[in-house]
């Protein structure tokens, strides 16, 4: 069940535009408080919205599907809300935090390039802090344990290592991380553009 509650939904703003993620937990929380409906992803009425009420009968219909059981109703897991009352545009930047930065460099080392589960992830300052380097996306890697303490506080050429790519501050996008990662349901790709087409926006 936990493992059905964590997952992504797409959070669209009540003019259909993909704005965030979410997981199943908190758009269940939207949707029981009136401040999100679920998107029906499939059907004849694909893209109708229900409220919590039309949700649950919806719901009973549904066979072979992930569904959530509680104590007296079941429902199916949500795979896009829209919010009922939001009509805005976040803010055009990703979050600087080292998880994001982990999904930039897509779990993996930029000095040995393996890939690693996050708990065995650190964050290296390219220049160290104390020969000026700052705490940016320019100036951050994702690197393991091993490597971050070989290469210590280095500079790159003294310890004879660099990072594979070079460190950039990645554009927003709703999904970021998420389609690298395998995240993104197929059923969002409707109100996602692809990667190609989608506007290069300085973070």
């Amino acid at each position: 069940m936990s493992r059905i509650l964590d997952r992504h939904v797409l959070v669209l703003n009540r003019n259909w535009q993909p704005v965030h993620t979410c997981s199943v937990r908190r758009s269940l929380h939207l949707l029981c408080t009136g401040h999100g409906l679920v998107v029906q992803v499939d059907g004849e009425e694909r893209f109708q919205t229900h409220d919590l009420e039309s949700w649950i009968s919806y719901s009973a219909s549904c066979v072979e599907e992930e569904m959530i059981h509680g104590a007296r109703i079941t429902l199916r897991a949500p795979k896009i809300v829209v919010l009922t009352f939001y009509d805005r545009l976040p803010r055009l930047e990703v979050r600087f935090s080292r998880r994001n930065v982990f999904l930039r460099d897509k779990f993996t080392c930029q000095y040995c390039e393996q890939v690693f589960p996050e708990s065995q992830l650190n964050l290296d300052h390219v220049t160290p802090r104390d020969k000026g380097g700052r705490t940016t996306w320019e100036n951050i890697v994702t690197s393991c344990f091993r490597c971050n303490t070989r290469k210590a506080n280095k500079l790159p050429h003294e310890a004879g290592m660099h990072p594979s790519s070079r460190p950039f501050a990645p554009r927003w996008r709703p999904l970021f991380g998420l389609h690298e990662n395998g995240l993104a349901d197929k059923s969002w790709s409707h109100f996602i553009q692809s990667e190609r087409d989608q506007p290069r926006l300085s973070a």
